[in-house]
């Protein structure tokens, strides 16, 4: 039995006696390593082993968190926990029902990343690093590896009590070339829920990379204006998780009156072609789980069905308050923050047309892809594509240097009017809200085609 196995068992006698209306304790223990590159140097490689916990107390409605990295006197983390929730709660407490859970929840043995020695994962990475600089031109490169490895329990007073192991994986490359003025770059992520295989082969792509990064730097430019927009899977699927995704957050939503004058349910947003679903059902994926932070078993949550709002996404908290059922997406980083509400695989089901198809009409547009970043601020969203090509009389043409893209949501979901047959999920990357930043998730999309769609340029 593990430090924290014997803790969780101390816990379960210790939460039965505690005066609060609600409390729930959280057990960590985790390792992860990290490799990063900054050029062709080596910056930074490391592993790190942490554990700690947290006691949450729901008291007259008002919550009190407690985090430790001790696991000794734990009577008195419940206590202070109890002691804080008293001092905020003046109303009635409420937490949608969930029925008790008793589960122990393995991962894979063999998709564990801490068993490969580090140095086995810095020599792939050596020769991705090596393939980048092999190209001219360039003026810098990142490369940042990530993995980790937890064992998590879950137990609160209403008798559940959970043990659960995850494992995670990130890879980021980005090449930026320069010339004269004039400075490009072209990134490429990866991810996976502890295969280490995932990441493995892309030396092709890490290649294609940093020379699409030099060839950009004499790409023309797109004149601005509106335009038939087609997004690849990656670039859709971060479009619907950070422009929509969030928005169907519903602590966002219940906390904001303009957003809940707008996200009313049964409101069409979209053809009947078009389905939104959140997902933490799926096997594999980065954020998959069996139960969350709060241990509600995970859902495949439906946010758009056949273009109208049909749900969104809960905590026990948010979904007592709002009369709704809980989805099971209360989820914290780690140990040292309580949990909120937050997306896990969230993505646009695909419809029946073929690439050919969704082009073939155009006769001026734009083909974007991959991604660098984006703003979101309500519902106006600004997205900067990683790649960009024009589409002329149904065919891809020249490349472009990346695009802006710019619009509203609701309106930019409405103008979808072609859904591709070829889903595809993006396992690279991390969400970020609340500072607990990178959440494992993914997000995903078959290519969709936006009509007038803003597109930033000269």
């Amino acid at each position: 039995m593990t430090n924290i196995e014997a803790t969780g068992r101390q816990l379960v006698e210790a939460l039965e006696g505690s005066s609060a209306d609600y409390i729930e304790a959280r057990l960590e223990e985790s390792q992860r390593s990290h490799i990063t590159y900054r050029g062709r140097e080596l910056e930074s490689i490391g592993q790190a082993t942490a554990i700690g916990g947290n006691v949450r107390a729901l008291v007259r409605g008002g919550w009190g968190f407690v985090s430790f990295n001790n696991l000794s006197d734990l009577p008195g983390r419940i206590e202070l926990a109890v002691k804080q929730a008293r001092l905020v709660g003046n109303e009635e407490s409420k937490l949608a029902l969930v029925e008790p859970v008793v589960d122990i929840v393995s991962s894979e043995i063999d998709k564990n990343p801490m068993t490969m020695p580090l140095a086995e994962k810095k020599q792939l990475l050596d020769e991705y690093n090596a393939l980048i600089w092999r190209t001219p031109k360039l003026q810098t490169s990142i490369i940042a590896y990530g993995d980790s490895h937890k064992k998590v329990i879950f137990l609160n007073s209403s008798g559940s009590y959970i043990e659960q192991e995850r494992s995670d994986i990130t890879l980021r490359l980005t090449a930026v070339a320069a010339e004269d003025s004039e400075v490009q770059q072209v990134g490429l992520s990866a991810g996976s829920s502890g295969d280490f295989g995932s990441i493995h082969g892309l030396h092709q792509q890490v290649e294609q990379m940093a020379k699409h990064a030099v060839e950009l730097l004499s790409a023309p430019q797109v004149k601005g204006g509106e335009y038939t927009v087609v997004l690849d899977p990656i670039l859709a699927g971060v479009f619907v998780h950070e422009a929509f995704g969030h928005l169907s957050e519903s602590d966002f939503v219940y906390e904001n009156d303009h957003l809940r004058q707008i996200m009313v349910l049964g409101k069409k947003f979209g053809s009947t072609e078009l389905n939104i679903v959140d997902s933490a059902t799926i096997p594999g994926l980065r954020g998959s789980y069996r139960y969350d932070d709060e241990g509600v078993p995970a859902t495949k949550t439906y946010l758009i069905r056949e273009g109208k709002l049909v749900g969104r996404l809960h905590s026990r908290e948010t979904a007592a308050k709002m009369g709704e059922q809980p989805t099971g997406n209360a989820r914290a980083i780690n140990y040292r923050y309580p949990p909120i509400v937050r997306m896990t695989n969230t993505y646009i089901e695909p419809g029946s047309a073929s690439f050919e198809q969704i082009i073939g009409d155009i006769k001026e547009g734009v083909y974007a892809k991959n991604w660098f970043g984006g703003t979101t601020s309500m519902e106006m969203f600004t997205f900067s594509a990683g790649e960009a090509y024009m589409i002329r009389h149904g065919k891809l043409a020249e490349a472009l240097r990346p695009v802006v893209l710019t619009g509203n949501v609701f309106n930019t979901l409405n103008n979808i009017d072609a859904i591709g047959n070829d889903l595809e999920m993006n396992q690279g990357g991390g969400c970020g809200k609340g500072a607990q930043v990178p959440l494992p998730v993914s997000n995903g999309s078959p290519h969709i085609r936006i009509r007038k769609c803003l597109v930033g340029g000269r």
